[in-house]
């Protein structure tokens, strides 16, 4: 990831609106429709789908805290280079 994309993702993860996003998804993702999609009798790798369901979205939500921790620990992120001051 480039410098500047890394920069602009960070600053957009500052947002509060990007954390409440993040938490209803993750809500929503754990209740009746989705479980209900993933909950079938087949097997990919034979691992079950409810499996891979859980286990895939709990290092996906792990990256996106790992994300959000780099954005607030990042100050100059809040800083847009745009926004400098001579």
């Amino acid at each position: 990831m480039t410098r500047h994309l890394r920069h602009k993702l960070l600053r957009r993860l500052q947002f509060r609106e990007s954390w409440v996003i993040f938490f209803v998804a993750g809500f929503i993702m754990m209740n009746f429709p989705f479980l209900h999609i993933f909950n079938k009798p087949g097997t990919i790798f034979g691992y079950p789908f409810m499996f891979l369901y859980f286990y895939l979205g709990w290092a996906a939500s792990i990256f996106i805290i790992y994300l959000f921790t780099l954005a607030v620990s990042n100050p100059t992120a809040a800083k847009s280079p745009e926004n400098k001051q001579p």
